[in-house]
């Protein structure tokens, strides 16, 4: 059993996934600390977004839970988006924030053709519908060794994204494009991190997970073997094994 005086986790999901993503992480997880794993914003069961909301606004969100839930301190955990999101929350709260790991995710604001890409994404969910998304995004998140061992897995993901609402698709693309950079927040806020990638993450190159482990000033960087940008799905005992021993050396409040 975890200890009862252990931070809750609170995983965040990516784009454009949802709370399942996690799947295959949160019984392992459950034995060291206390988990939760909600529906961001328009996406899974959320509550759905008619606006182009921001990093901030997702984080508020997050806040409101913990905070209803009585919950007073937390580890984040953000997957490529929700990595974002943790940012932004840490900037926020960091009274409430006992670690951080960042998977698969960047510090660093969108450059002016990424945020073109982000744009083009968002027209394309409403105008061609999740499905075209997910089809067109399902094969750069997962890497070539899971695509060819594990075609279920690509069929899961695939269907994950294809059944979020096009208006959360484009409302997420949108707030991700104009988030700012961030890394002045992991390098002031001196908090345990530990930034988890996958060797063939081509969406994320392994130079953007080594320039987060370096702004913080207590960190551990994890590389995954054989995984992409999905890295808690595509290599989960490794990636559990990871979060548990992080959880684990966190200092006491």
């Amino acid at each position: 059993m975890h200890d009862p005086a252990a931070p809750t986790l609170l995983l965040i999901h990516g784009f454009p996934l949802d709370h399942t993503v996690w799947n295959s992480n949160v019984e392992a997880l459950r034995e060291v600390a206390p988990v939760i794993a909600p529906d961001l914003r328009g996406f899974g069961t959320g509550p759905s977004t008619a606006t182009a909301p921001s990093m901030v606004h997702y984080a508020e969100d997050l806040h409101h839970l913990i905070t209803a839930r009585g919950i007073g301190s937390v580890v984040l955990c953000g997957l490529s988006m929700g990595g974002y999101i943790a940012l932004a929350f840490l900037e926020r709260w960091p009274q409430v924030v006992r670690g951080i790991i960042l998977c698969n995710t960047r510090s660093t604001a969108d450059t002016d053709e990424g945020k073109q890409g982000r744009e083009a994404t968002a027209i394309d969910a409403l105008t061609k519908g999740s499905a075209v998304i997910a089809r067109a995004m399902a094969p750069k998140v997962l890497s070539q060794h899971t695509r060819t061992t594990d075609p279920e897995l690509a069929k899961t993901i695939e269907a994950m994204m294809a059944r979020q609402q096009p208006e959360a698709i484009a409302a997420a693309s949108r707030a991700m494009a104009q988030r700012p950079d961030r890394t002045h927040v992991l390098r002031n806020a001196n908090k345990p991190t530990l930034v988890i990638t996958g060797e063939h993450d081509t969406l994320m190159p392994l130079p953007t997970s080594e320039a987060m482990a370096a702004a913080a000033q207590r960190s551990t960087l994890v590389v995954l073997p054989h995984a992409g940008h999905l890295s808690n799905v595509e290599a989960p005992a490794p990636f559990n094994k990871a979060v548990i021993d992080f959880l684990r050396t966190l200092p006491d409040a």
